[in-house]
């Protein structure tokens, strides 16, 4: 049943949510069904940590739509691919195994798995990648590196690591769920109907819950990427109630401690923070 909370109400308990923790908390939330729109610092750039292989994503699957790549092309696991790897399975698995650009693709999003993301980004570049997003209107992300150095430091520089914005996440998954039957929004996003329908449903597999759906129902079905950075959590999708898209969300905690007053693990308060963003605008709206 949809609650009749005004906006302000559904904000004030936002705000209070991101106001209760000591880091940075920012976030846009869209009520999909109204167009209410809520944000915090949602235009601030932020590190994406692997909130950006979304983009990363779309940027294939228009060279996909161009000729440019192959869906079904080959690729083998090589060793170099697990180095700096901190995310995934492929890391401790054999070399030599074979899979299709799609199915790294795939692993890539539904696992953050980094040898994946190599075995992608190895076949776009850097620059290709951040003007597609540019030209998406994307204007607060900067794709800076392939995969960032382990070493680097908790109190790193936003020109250290990819960075984006929740406003452009937001942005992004709305073409994404808009190019399902729309052309102009297909067209835009540079791919066909069809690699739009393989986006979404890609995105809908993702199978880690913490973040955005940790406070919601166990079957609830949400379209998201999430990521893990040394300055915070981060987490974006498109929620559903009842097989229809609800609302939008992208929230990204920064500045996050290792530990909290208490001892707990920052890194928890700040997944709890981005699951308690999600639930109340599951309950508003």
């Amino acid at each position: 049943m949809m609650n009749e909370l005004k906006p302000g109400v559904v904000a004030a308990e936002l705000n209070a949510i991101a106001d209760s923790q000591p880091f940075i908390t920012r976030f846009l939330v869209r009520n999909l069904a109204t167009g209410e729109t809520i944000g915090r610092g949602e235009r601030e750039e932020t590190p994406s940590a692997s909130t950006r292989k979304t983009s990363i994503m779309m940027a294939a699957l228009k060279a996909v739509a161009e000729g440019r790549l192959d869906l079904d092309e080959r690729i083998t696991y090589e060793a170099r691919f697990a180095e700096e790897v901190a995310s995934g399975m492929f890391r401790y698995l054999t070399p030599g195994i074979v899979i299709s650009l799609r199915d790294a693709i795939v692993g890539m999003m539904v696992l953050s798995d980094n040898v994946c993301t190599k075995m992608v980004f190895e076949r776009l570049t850097l620059e290709e990648v951040d003007q597609y997003c540019k030209a998406l209107g994307m204007a607060g992300t900067h794709h800076r590196f392939l995969i960032p150095p382990l070493a680097l430091k908790p109190d790193h520089s936003l020109a250290d690591v990819t960075t984006t914005t929740a406003a452009d996440q937001v942005m992004l998954l709305e073409l994404i769920l808009a190019a399902q039957d729309d052309t102009a929004a297909a067209a835009k996003l540079g791919i066909s109907l069809e690699l739009a329908d393989f986006a979404l449903k890609t995105l809908k597999s993702q199978v880690l819950r913490y973040g955005l759906r940790s406070r919601l129902p166990f079957d609830t079905v949400a379209a998201c990427k999430g990521g893990r950075g040394k300055r915070g959590r981060m987490d974006a999708g498109v929620v559903y109630r009842d097989g229809k898209p609800l609302y939008a969300i992208a929230a990204f905690t920064d500045g996050v401690p290792a530990l909290m007053s208490d001892g707990t693990p920052g890194y928890t308060i700040a997944l709890e923070t981005i699951g308690k963003l999600s639930q109340a605008c599951w309950r508003a709206f």
